[in-house]
Formats: C-alpha cells, structure tokens, sequence
C-alpha cells in the first residue's frame, strides 16, 4: 500500500502546476491532500476520478479559500469520517479518515502559531487532537496520520535549530507534545528508517529558500506501532514542486 500525503497549498493552483500529471507517475493507492483551500463547486473533480481516484472525499474549511483536507483513494474505503465532532476543529477543515480492511489512513492538517491567538488556538487543538487519538486507537489500533503536523520534532528536522528555537513550529512546547505524541503509540515513519538523513518537506517562498534548502520537515506520517514491521519505505519527494511543500511518501506491506 503506497500513501502519499502533500499540502498543496491551494488545490487548484496546484492543479496549474502539473499535480494531475504527477500523481499519474507516482501513482499511490491513497494521497491525502492538506490545505486545499476550495470545495468541489470550485473544481473539476473529474480530473482525478479519470486517472484512478474513483473515490474522492473531500472536507473544506467552512470559510472560503481556507485550509481544508481530502482523501483519494483508487480502492473504495469501508467508511469514511469527515472531521473529529470537535466543533472548532471541524469548521476550519483539518481532519478526515478513511478505513480499509487492514489499516485507517488520516489526512490532518495542524494548526500554525502564526500569532498568539492561533498560537493559543494550535496548543488547544494539539490537546484536543491527542486525547480524540487516545480514544480513536481503541476502536482502531492500525492507525495512520498523514499530513502537516507544522512542527518540527528535532534539531535535524530544520535548517537552523538554534535561531529558530523560539519560533512557532520548532517551540520546545511544541516539540515536547510531538515527542508525547509519538510515546503514545506512534512510529515516525521517515525518521525510522532514516534515522540520520536531513531533508525537508516546507520551504518558504522568500530568500529563495526552496532552491538553498533553508527548509523544515512539517510533514509526516505517523504510523500505529502495530504495523511497525509493516513499514518497507518512507521518502520525502522534494522533486514536486506544485507548492511550498513536496509529498511525503509510506510504504507498507499490508
């Protein structure tokens, strides 16, 4: 089973930039997407059911041109759930899952600190996100995370951990509740089987950061400690270039 996950930053700009024909070559069974910033009446749909994607689910924010989740899938899911039942996290559109018979694969989209109230607003959902997984791995114990965590777990994740420490993304609050996060149960897919390589998966579009790889890891698959010996590849895709984020891929044998 091959799983990508990509914030496109905007679906439809993403679609401009060749997002169509790149999922054609990669070809994963599941991509969840971050950050679509639209609804269905905004797009043509079409586009993915005509290359394989025959089930595609999408969540929008409920304010327009805002973040936003979706999920596609080539296999039909055995059910799919659009959001958490937690309110505020539902009207921005972070999360949505889909099970199958052997796995559940989670698109999120993490709130960033750009400010003290969403910083505020990121730590509560943090909490709030944490004690839903706690309960969610009862019932589903073969759980993946997929998506933009906007955190920076370590120093080797980002390319200037020293200046950046009091930054929201790599805050030691932050980094801390991601360590917790994966003490829960949870395997860092790429850093598992790349303990040691640094690469990242979002740059900024100013000082030309992208082609000086100043960058940070923010994506990530968070996979079940249940399926740890399931876990053949996990690849960071920096070649794709649809938006400030490249794809993360998973591979697991299941």
């Amino acid at each position: 089973m091959k799983i990508v996950s990509y914030n496109v930053n905007g679906i439809r700009a993403a679609k401009r930039k060749g997002l169509v024909d790149w999922l054609i070559h990669a070809s994963p069974d599941v991509v969840c997407l971050q950050e679509i910033k639209a609804n269905p009446k905004q797009f043509n749909e079409e586009f993915f059911r005509e290359i394989g994607y025959e089930y595609c689910y999408w969540f929008p924010a409920e304010r327009k041109g805002y973040s936003g989740v979706a999920l596609l899938s080539k296999t039909k899911p055995n059910e799919v759930t659009f959001g958490t039942g937690i309110d505020y996290m539902d009207e921005e559109g972070r999360n949505i899952r889909a099970d199958f018979d052997d796995v559940s694969v989670m698109s999120l989209y993490m709130p960033s600190g750009t400010n003290d109230d969403r910083l505020d607003f990121k730590f509560q959902y943090m909490d709030d996100f944490q004690t839903y997984v706690d309960e969610l791995k009862k019932e589903t114990p073969n759980l993946i995370i997929s998506g933009d965590f906007n955190i920076c777990h370590e120093p080797i994740d980002i390319h200037n951990p020293v200046r950046l420490k009091n930054v929201s993304g790599f805050l030691p609050v932050e980094r801390e509740w991601l360590s917790q996060f994966i003490d829960s149960g949870f395997i860092d897919s790429f850093r598992y089987l790349n303990p040691e390589i640094e690469q990242y998966s979002w740059w900024s579009y100013r000082a030309n950061s992208r082609a000086r790889n100043k960058g940070w890891r923010l994506d990530y698959h968070m996979v079940s400690e249940t399926l740890k010996d399931q876990i053949n590849r996990a690849v960071i895709l920096s070649d794709a270039v649809h938006s400030d984020h490249c794809p993360v891929l998973l591979e697991l044998d299941v």
